[in-house]
Order: structure tokens, then C-alpha cells, then sequence
């Protein structure tokens, strides 16, 4: 094919499956791999706009500055040298006393000093406060690396598996973010893109090596998208033969795309976020495509492991009979009339999609819904209209059934929507805490409250899921909605703690690109939006999956016990709140007059930029 002829192709591909594709490349863009310079608009700021301390958050600060490692083991040290009791009544205890087992762990909880006992265990341990802290530290790098590894890094061949189904299907749902995870290969894809990243890093340092080897390892993606179980020496081999003698010819391919890239940087990233980077991959995919029909005519050596058929092109109808024998024999059986829940049960569960109690009835239910959404989506694969999974090279017995049966036109309980919410607001706060340790140096207990959660993670996702029920069937407006509705969560939730708290801040956008008040912006927005998604169609049922396998009488003491508690820290929080450095943003503005001078001094401003440091790395 010719670049004319492959771009058109791409076009065709493009109009068709729009809105997948662009959410393909936005999420890589959010993921800070590719297309993440397209991003840079909408994290500009304005440096008059931000403080002396929110200047020295900027990129470009060493993320290993000496004075902020000693003045945190100095602050730990003095902290880990007092005794549990001392550190317990610095923290204004929760019941008015610190005497005792019991009242002890309550105020510990409750006051974030978990950390410091942490460190102080570590500190007597090891003996050394420097070690401790560069434990700590490690352990959470360590943690930030395996998100690299197992997402971002390898998020290129996830997307080019969403863009090669899309180039022959006209469906392409949403479940084929996760379709590595469903054959059980996500770890051996994770290694094969790390391996190629390290070569590539090590090229990169003799600079003309590191421009060829570019072009060399190119196809890894798309040879591990179409083969998850090739091993990485494999598949960069097979890359570097495949790209032999077509270097130049890629080189020139990708320089045709100069004026979008201009287009993109006179719009501040619009039209490559709503066009030309999808147009890019899509037209990549059709250059992959030639070059593996190449290869394979003239049986390049290692063309064996290109072997998903299926693919590339649609099966037989036998053969797609064949595979979906037991979804034929169904659609041949009249279809039975679904049970249809009534009165307030009904109401709750057709609008917020919520069930009260397990009865059979609301069981029968929510069956029928979930055997009408798969027999709807094992249909599609029959008719050639979606990629026939049953047709992958691995046999079914290497599969993960449950992400291919797990549907979100689903209803939820009460409960499971209750621990929904503390595993979500658990994972953002050890996300956060995480992060800030490894680049600021700084062990903080995250949030406005004082407990391990940071609540709009989880409030967000609830929020999401039961208000926006009735739009699940419809992505593009799902997407719209969640925009719009953590948009209006995150203003009106920065404007109550405010007032509510003598105009401390907790988050600051001042100075970003479409900010409004500096309390949202259109990068948060965006990150909100891309991540209601994630949590309606991926995230969700799978952890609905697995909360269905605890026992009720477990399940429900678990969630009453951390509602108590959750319920006690904000009683708590709202008299004494987390506040100070690294995690409350002072506006020095008219209503902070009254703040008592000792608070500008002890609680220096820390930038909205930092808020914006896990966004980019989520």
C-alpha cells in the first residue's frame, strides 16, 4: 500500500470506531507515555500566578535534593524518639484521653501517626534513622515502578490491540482494555515492553544507535498485542527483521504527519487529542498490517509467531459456528420473559441501579441481565461483527472466564457499593502517599482527614456508577456526564472546606490552562472523565466479582465497622483536620487574613503543580 492508501484506510478505520480510538490515545496520553506532550496546554500555568513554594514544586527540581531528605529524617527522628503515648497526645486525641490500649490505637488511627509509628518500628529495627527512611522510600518506589510496569509501560500494545480489532470489526468493546489480563499474558507483555524499553534506553545513550533502534523496535507493540505469549527476545528480533530495509521508508511515513503535529501546537493539543493522534496510530496499524502480509508471503524467519489469524481477517461462518455452537443452539430457543423487578426496589434498581437484599427474585434479575449481555456479545463475535475471543491461539483452558462474563449493565448492592468505596478511597491515598514520598522526600499522611482514605476517590466512583446508571449503554455520554459530575463534586467540595475551614485549601489549579477559580481544571476534568469510565465498564464489575464471593455475615460486620469509623474520623476532621506541609494548599487571600501569622509560617504553600504530579502518573 502506499501512504495515500494507507492514511484513507486509517480515515475509514477512524470514523468508525471514533470514540474508542481517541480514548485509546488520551488515556496513553494521561499514562505519560505516548501522545503525553499533547497534554501540555492544559497543564500550563502562569509563573506570577504561583507562590516562591509552588515554583520550586516546577519540573525541572532534582527529585533527590539533599536539605529536603535531611529535613525529613530530621522531623521523623524527632518524632520517632518520643514515646507512642507522647506522639498520641501531640494529636489532640479523639476521646479526650490517651491512656490506654485501647484509646491509643483509636488516636493513632485517627491522626495519621501510623506513619510516624511505622518509621519508628523501622528506626529501631534497622538502627539507623537515614536507613528507615530510605526504606520507606524504597518501598514506596517500588510501589510507583510497578505501576510504570505492569500499565504504562505497556500500555502501547494494549492500545494497538484496540486499534488492529478495529481496522476488520465493527464492534470493539470496551473489555479489550483488559484482554491481556483475560488471556493471562498481562505479566509476559509487561516484561516483553520493559526488556524493549531498557534496550532502548541503553541505545538512546549513543544517540544515532538510539534513532535506529527506534525504528527497529517499532512493531514490538503490535507483535505483542497480536501474540501476547511471544517472548520479549522473540519479539524484538522479529521486529528488527520485519523493519529491515523499511527504516527510512517509516521515517519518511512519520514525517508526513509534521503539519498535524504544528496544527496540534497552534490549538494547545485539541485536535491531537480529538483527531490527529488516533489518525496516527490507526495509520500505523495499516503499516504494520502491510509489512506482516510482507513478511509472511515471503516467510521471513520468526513469522510463525505472527499467528492470530483472526485478527486480520474475519473467520468462516463455519468456523465461527463452530466456536459458538452453544450461542447458535440459544438464539435458536424462543426467548424468555425477563423478571422485572417492581415498586421502590424496581424504581432504585432501573434508575440508580441498586438492589436493597439478595432475594431470589432480584437474583433472578440480575441473571437474566447478565445472560442478555452475553449472549448479546458472544452474538456479535458469531456474526463477524466483534473479535471471535474463543478463536485466540491459547485454548479457552488458558483463559480467564470471569473477564469475558463480567458485564456492566449490572445492578449493585448496597454493600458491595459500600466496600467499593473504601477499597477505591484506601488505593488513591496509598497512590498519593506513595508518590509524595519518592518525589518530595516527605512522609505525610495525605488528605483532609486523618484516616487511611482519601474519600473523593471512592465518592467520585459511587457517585458515577449509581447517578449515571442509565447512561452505561451509551459511552460518549457517560464519558459527558462524568465530566460534568466530578467537575461540580471537586468545585463545590474545594468551596466547603474553605469556608468551612478559615480559607485553607487543600488543592490549588491558579494559573493552569481552563481553570475555573483554581478549584477545577481541564485536566482534571479529563483524568475524571477518562476515569468514570474505567470504573463503569472495567474496574467496577470486577471488584463487584469479587465482593459477590464474601459471605454476607462477613461482608456486612466489615462494612458497618468501617462506616463507624469512617464516620468518627470526619466527626474528628472537622474540628482538628490534616493539615500542613505537603498537604494543605493556603490561599493568601482576604479571608485568610484572620489565620493566625503562625499558620503562613508552619503551613507553606504547596503549589497546585503537585496535585498535578500523580495525575500524569496515573
Amino acid at each position: 500500500m502506499t501512504r495515500k492508501e494507507m492514511k484513507r484506510r486509517a480515515r475509514t478505520r477512524l470514523k468508525k470506531h471514533y470514540l474508542i480510538f481517541v480514548a485509546a490515545c488520551l488515556i496513553g496520553a494521561f499514562l505519560g507515555g505516548e501522545f503525553s506532550g499533547s497534554l501540555g496546554a492544559l497543564t500550563s500555568y502562569s509563573s506570577e500566578d504561583l507562590t516562591p513554594e509552588s515554583k520550586a514544586a516546577a519540573p525541572g527540581r532534582s527529585l533527590l535534593q539533599d536539605e529536603s531528605l535531611v529535613d525529613l529524617i530530621v522531623d521523623l527522628g524527632e518524632q520517632a524518639e518520643k514515646t507512642p503515648q507522647e506522639n498520641a497526645e501531640n494529636e489532640n486525641p479523639i476521646f479526650g484521653t490517651s491512656r490506654g490500649v485501647f484509646a491509643y490505637l483509636v488516636d493513632a488511627a485517627t491522626s495519621g501517626s501510623f506513619l510516624v509509628t511505622a518509621f519508628s518500628a523501622l528506626n529501631s529495627l534497622l538502627g539507623s534513622r537515614s536507613v528507615a527512611l530510605g526504606v520507606l522510600t524504597g518501598l514506596a518506589f517500588l510501589g510507583v515502578f510497578a505501576v510504570w510496569f505492569f500499565v504504562q509501560n505497556m500500555y502501547a500494545a494494549v492500545s494497538r490491540r484496540i486499534f488492529l480489532e478495529g481496522r476488520v470489526y465493527e464492534k470493539v468493546p470496551a473489555q479489550r482494555f483488559l484482554f491481556f489480563f483475560r488471556v493471562k499474558r498481562w505479566a509476559k507483555v509487561s516484561w516483553t515492553m520493559f526488556v524493549t524499553a531498557v534496550l532502548q534506553f541503553l541505545w538512546s545513550l549513543t544517540i544515532v544507535g538510539g534513532i535506529i533502534k527506534h525504528y527497529s523496535y517499532i512493531l514490538v507493540p503490535y507483535i505483542a498485542a497480536e501474540n501476547s505469549d511471544v517472548k520479549a527476545r522473540e519479539a524484538i528480533t522479529l521486529s528488527r527483521k520485519m523493519m529491515h530495509g523499511h527504516k527510512w521508508e517509516c521515517f519518511v511515513f512519520e514525517l508526513t504527519f509534521l503539519g498535524w503535529e504544528a496544527l496540534g501546537v497552534l490549538t494547545f493539543g485539541l485536535t491531537a487529542i480529538c483527531y490527529s493522534n488516533p489518525y496516527r496510530v490507526a495509520s500505523f496499524s495499516e503499516y504494520y498490517a502491510g509489512l506482516r502480509e510482507k513478511s509472511l508471503n515471503i516467510r521471513l524467519p520468526g513469522t510463525e509467531l505472527l499467528n492470530d489469524r483472526y485478527l486480520f481477517e474475519k473467520p468462516e461462518r463455519v468456523v465461527a459456528e463452530s466456536a459458538y455452537a452453544d450461542v447458535l443452539e440459544l438464539m435458536g430457543q424462543p426467548v424468555e420473559d425477563m423478571p422485572e423487578l417492581t415498586g421502590f426496589r424496581g424504581f432504585m434498581a432501573r434508575n440508580f441501579g441498586i438492589l436493597f437484599s439478595d432475594s431470589p427474585k432480584e437474583q433472578a434479575y440480575e441473571k437474566s441481565q447478565a445472560d442478555q449481555l452475553l449472549i448479546r456479545s458472544r452474538k456479535e463475535a458469531l456474526e463477524g461483527k466483534a473479535y471471535p475471543e474463543r478463536l485466540f491461539p491459547l485454548p479457552e483452558t488458558e483463559k480467564r472466564p470471569r473477564v469475558e462474563t463480567s458485564h456492566y449493565l449490572r445492578h449493585y448492592s448496597i454493600w458491595s457499593l459500600l466496600l467499593m468505596f473504601f477499597l477505591l478511597s484506601f488505593v488513591g491515598w496509598i497512590w498519593e502517599v506513595m508518590l509524595h514520598l519518592v518525589v518530595e522526600h516527605e512522609l505525610v499522611n495525605r488528605g483532609m482527614l486523618h484516616g487511611p482514605w482519601l474519600p473523593i476517590y471512592g465518592a467520585g466512583s459511587v457517585l458515577i456508577l449509581i447517578l449515571l446508571n442509565r447512561l452505561r449503554s451509551r459511552p460518549a455520554l457517560e464519558f459527558a456526564s462524568a465530566v460534568v459530575l466530578c467537575g461540580l463534586v471537586e468545585y463545590f467540595t474545594s468551596y466547603f472546606t474553605e469556608l468551612t475551614h478559615n480559607g485553607q485549601r487543600w488543592w490549588d489549579y491558579s494559573g493552569y490552562f481552563i481553570n475555573l477559580n483554581g478549584r477545577i481544571c481541564g485536566e482534571g476534568l479529563l483524568v475524571f472523565g477518562l476515569g468514570g469510565v474505567l470504573v463503569v465498564y472495567l474496574l467496577a464489575p470486577m471488584l463487584d466479582d469479587f465482593i459477590r464471593r464474601i459471605p454476607r455475615k462477613v461482608l456486612i460486620p466489615v462494612c458497618l465497622t468501617l462506616v463507624l469509623c469512617f464516620l468518627g474520623d470526619q466527626a474528628y476532621s472537622s474540628k482538628v483536620p490534616n493539615a500542613g506541609k505537603g498537604i494543605t494548599e493556603v490561599q493568601a487571600a482576604s479571608s485568610a487574613a484572620a489565620l493566625p501569622t503562625a499558620l503562613f509560617s508552619e503551613q507553606p504553600v504547596v503549589g497546585g503543580r503537585e496535585a498535578a504530579l500523580w495525575r500524569r502518573s496515573v
